[in-house]
């Protein structure tokens, strides 16, 4: 069967005796990167006496993962094969989902172990008090989708955790301290590692406390939902109004990051 392994997001000792006892067994490993997987198995080996295995370590990741199920696909009936990612809990913002998809569509015995996630950590260390919040990983790099996810983080109602590599959060902040300068903020860096911090406040004084700092490491971030009276209307409220395609369209492109001319074709077309 395949067993999806969760993997210390800092601290190696973060490591479950399940999680070490099911290595030790392993006959195939696939890795998001063999290279990181091989380094966690030896500094188990090393500091807990978990036995290396004797497995074959295979990539399996965004670039390559149809072309590794066509070729080690009906290995995973056959053999104690288990999918690591490099930090944190497999399938979640990772290339494993389609892992999980192949199992469920072929028929293929899988278990998913309970461990370490920088989302629930870095929310449960925010002290928001809500117990709902939505996760959006990674926004978009550049340009209108990126708009569009990071409008749609800050306006839809709840408190939104999202992931930044340390070269996009100062440019994160601005876009935030732009849309609303006073938006509750939580910041976590490098959780569970030697030089963990945690930041909270507006986005302007965090945006303004973060501009002389070195910016480095892997950052969660934590956005409080929009408190505000006035009523807004969702996109698919937007969708069910009785409207013209002319505005109807106008306004379902400023929700989205698809043009007016494309929303008014696929309104006129349905």
């Amino acid at each position: 069967m395949l067993t999806f392994i969760p993997t210390p997001i800092g601290n190696p000792q973060d490591i479950t005796i399940r999680a070490m006892k099911l290595f030790e067994k392993a006959e195939l490993f696939l890795c998001e990167d063999t290279r990181e997987t091989k380094k966690l198995l030896k500094l188990l080996e090393e500091r807990f006496a978990m036995k290396y295995p004797d497995a074959d370590f295979i990539s399996f990741n965004e670039h390559n993962g149809q072309e590794r199920l066509e070729a080690y696909g009906e290995m995973l009936s056959d053999k104690n094969v288990v999918y690591v990612s490099d930090a944190g809990m497999p399938v979640i913002s990772d290339p494993g989902q389609i892992l999980v998809e192949y199992c469920q569509e072929n028929g293929v015995e899988y278990d998913v172990l309970p461990g370490p996630s920088a989302v629930t950590t870095a929310y449960a260390a925010s002290g928001f008090s809500e117990g709902k919040f939505l996760f959006y990983a990674f926004l978009p790099h550049k340009g209108k989708e990126r708009a569009a996810a990071l409008a749609e983080a800050m306006d839809n109602g709840f408190n939104t955790v999202l992931y930044e590599s340390p070269h996009r959060l100062e440019k994160l902040l601005e876009e935030i301290v732009a849309a609303d300068e006073n938006r509750e903020l939580f910041l976590a860096k490098e959780l569970s590692k030697k030089y963990q911090r945690y930041y909270r406040g507006s986005a302007k004084e965090l945006n303004e406390k973060l501009k002389n700092e070195t910016i480095r490491g892997e950052w969660v971030v934590v956005i409080s939902a929009k408190k505000s009276s006035e009523k807004s209307l969702s996109f698919s409220e937007v969708l069910s109004l009785d409207l013209p395609p002319k505005p109807k369209a106008k306004l379902l492109s400023m929700l989205s990051g698809r043009s007016v001319k494309e929303w008014y074709q696929e309104l006129i077309n349905t």
